[in-house]
């Protein structure tokens, strides 16, 4: 794979279930865990949950609404194979698989469960921990 590039454009944490998400300027994302005082750190796979801008643009959905933790702006990583290694400021995380849509995205509009399917986001685990901040660059690569 060549190696494609992005920049962070938002950075979001979970603070706790059905919580609003909290925009943050940066995050430390934490080997093995996740981001710190995320409600999803700690979980083995689906511990960062990335959206490319497109995607919430072309739905014309707020930034957040996908209880998304990360937003790209450039290349979408959408289909992203399981496996490929993300750089994030000083953080690395590792693709393990498509966010698969929900029952709670119909709650933001009908159907929108079906419609977005296969550009949900890219769930990653941290595989290096480091800082991550907006504006950082996204490098991509295998």
């Amino acid at each position: 794979m060549t190696p494609r590039e992005s920049t962070i454009s938002h950075i979001f944490l979970k603070t706790s279930h059905g919580a609003p998400m909290e925009p943050v300027k940066s995050a430390t994302a934490i080997t093995g865990e996740g981001l710190q005082n995320d409600v999803s750190r700690g979980r083995k796979l689906r511990q960062v949950l990335i959206v490319d801008n497109h995607t919430i643009k072309e739905f014309g959905l707020s930034p957040g609404a996908l209880r998304e933790n990360i937003i790209v702006e450039g290349e979408s990583l959408a289909g992203a194979v399981t496996g490929t290694i993300i750089q994030l400021g000083t953080a690395k995380l590792e693709v393990t698989l498509d966010c698969a849509p929900c029952d709670f995205l119909d709650d933001i509009r009908p159907n929108l469960q079906d419609n977005i399917e296969g550009r949900r986001g890219t769930l990653c685990r941290v595989l290096d921990g480091g800082i991550i901040t907006v504006g950082d660059v996204v490098t991509l690569s295998d």
